[in-house]
């Protein structure tokens, strides 16, 4: 194990000495670690946590990877202020069927356990989720940081939100979990854990609590909800882009969580920017790192020549992903969500009249101008996404 395991990325550890002294033993762990499916990506953000978990089954460990298909009809409620839109069994399935590629990019797969939690969720009579339910008190629940938040400031607290950590705990009873792997923000689910696991006679899990990576806004965690996040699967030029957008004071917290540089070189890098060093050029060796690990060393070099290019020499990428307008004439803004499906109608409005879209070339901040379609038309909607009419 890289003798940096329990000093990079990690913020708690319950209970450190059991965790220790299981690493020690010859047993051979199961480790558990879920993703809700709430959007069909794993990101930056996720990979805090499975880049320690791929250490660990390198020492021959068993990582069971969750995929919480039935959680995900709830939404994690963690660190919200307001309640997850229900998503349908469609989406929910849709959404998780690209998770096995995308883990394995980190992990091997091949020698993961994969579960959904529906295998056992969907057959859990309403007399065993009273029983569950029973384990707990409601002050117990209740006393949650963000649902304590949220009963104070009127907002709607749902019950099936109420339920998100038992389910959770109830996830690590069915895969006998001996550590359970999750961000700051999933301590009270861990615990929870636990404490199920105590009182129906298991040994409870240790838990293994990741920093959380902020996202590109530089405000909150990487999120899939918040859309600020970057995906394991983007194209080498999108991450690029991507990696060079977050602010300066991001830098050296990536290159900690979400590099595999030695503490010795990023100290250097700490004081190379204390001694005036361009930011600028420490994001290109971040995103070059960054690339580097989900693509390859050729497709980093290509993606930092192809962002000079664009940003410095004014010139557009090359492979700009295309899109179909069935219509001669479009409003701009109807294009835009065309053009770039993840965006909301009010998404759009504000992206245009902020003079964030150009079309071929031209700032146009009026969401109802016509735009006339022809083939080989270019819409820039920010500094990144980049679209061109087939």
């Amino acid at each position: 194990m890289n003798k940096d395991f329990f000093k990079r990325g990690i913020s708690e550890i319950i209970d450190q000495k059991s965790f220790k002294d299981k690493l020690k033993s010859s047993k051979k762990l199961r480790i558990k670690y879920g993703v809700d499916p709430t959007r069909p990506d794993i990101h930056l953000g996720h990979a805090v946590a499975m880049r320690k978990l791929k250490e660990l089954q390198n020492d021959g460990h068993t990582i069971i990877f969750l995929i919480g298909d039935y959680t995900a009809k709830i939404g994690d409620p963690s660190g919200r202020n307001f309640a997850r839109p229900v998503l349908s069994d469609e989406e929910i399935k849709q959404n998780a069927l690209t998770y096995f590629d995308q883990a394995g990019k980190i992990l091997d797969i091949t020698k993961a356990e994969i579960k959904y939690n529906s295998e056992w969720f969907s057959k859990l009579h309403f007399a065993d989720v009273l029983q569950l339910m029973g384990k707990f008190s409601v002050a117990q629940i209740i006393e949650r940081d963000d649902f304590a938040k949220r009963l104070k400031s009127g907002t709607n607290l749902g019950m099936h939100e109420i339920l998100y950590p038992l389910m959770q705990a109830y996830d690590s009873i069915v895969l006998k979990a001996d550590i359970e792997f999750g961000g700051t923000d999933q301590k009270f689910n861990m615990l929870a854990a636990r404490e199920l696991q105590k009182k129906s006679g298991q040994i409870p899990q240790d838990i293994v609590i990741v920093d959380l990576l902020v996202g590109l806004d530089g405000k909150i965690k990487m999120s899939k909800s918040a859309d600020n996040y970057i995906s394991i699967t983007e194209t080498a030029d999108s991450m690029f882009g991507k990696v060079m957008s977050i602010p300066d004071s991001l830098i050296l917290e990536y290159f900690d969580l979400a590099t595999n540089l030695s503490e010795t070189e990023i100290n250097k890098l700490k004081e190379e920017l204390k001694s005036g060093a361009n930011p600028r050029d420490l994001k290109l060796k971040l995103a070059s790192e960054i690339v580097t690990l989900y693509h390859t060393k050729k497709e980093a070099t290509e993606a930092e020549k192809n962002f000079i290019k664009r940003f410095s020499k004014k010139e557009l990428p090359k492979n700009i992903p295309e899109i179909v307008i069935p219509e001669k004439n479009c409003e701009l803004l109807k294009l835009v969500i065309l053009a770039d499906e993840t965006l909301s109608k009010s998404d759009a409005r504000r992206v245009i009249e902020q003079s964030g879209v150009k079309i071929d070339g031209t700032k146009i901040t009026d969401p109802a101008a016509e735009i006339g379609i022809k083939k080989g038309l270019v819409v820039q909607i920010g500094k990144l996404k980049i679209y061109k009419v087939k």
